[in-house]
């Protein structure tokens, strides 16, 4: 559909849905480097989708905003966020198992979902846990979280525009 030049795409979304698509536990084919994140530990996918609920809502991301300030606007409201097993992107080369993050809002911080996906990446380790994730998200949280997930496997795959 055309526009007009004063279009904003990111100002004049109503929703965006990211992927981020990795896999665990095995070494990947080279190919699968531009489209997914391999960790190499193996994770529990099942704390890590319990973890991935706890994003959905209305919370304070600052812990989750690279480089946060005192100026941002931290609140915001994921739609969706939910970790499940890949069936959207395939390939004859990617491992049996894949797995996507799914996360669904109006306006996200700079590198929040990688950020997000980094602390579901340690709470698989074991080295975080759901409560963590839980008081992260409390207004008065004072957590920096400290490992931003690589930046292979972030999809943008939807967007949705207001009328």
């Amino acid at each position: 559909q055309e526009v007009t030049e004063d279009f904003n795409i990111i100002q004049s979304s109503k929703t965006k849905e990211y992927i981020y698509l990795f896999t665990c536990g095995e070494k990947c084919h080279p190919f699968c480097a531009s489209l997914m994140t391999t960790i190499l530990d193996d994770l529990d996918i099942e704390l890590m989708k319990k973890g991935a609920i706890l994003f959905q809502g209305e919370h304070n991301f600052r812990t989750y905003c690279y480089k946060a300030t005192n100026e941002g606007i931290y609140n915001r409201t994921l739609e969706v966020c939910e970790l499940t097993e890949n069936t959207l992107y395939t390939a004859n080369f990617f491992p049996d198992k894949t797995f996507t993050l799914r996360v669904v809002g109006k306006g996200f911080g700079r590198n929040q979902i990688r950020l997000m996906m980094g602390a579901l990446i340690k709470l698989g380790r074991g080295e975080i846990t759901l409560d963590y994730i839980k008081n992260s998200l409390l207004p008065e949280s004072t957590e920096i979280m400290d490992y931003i997930a690589p930046a292979s496997g972030l999809i943008l795959n939807k967007i949705e525009f207001e009328e």
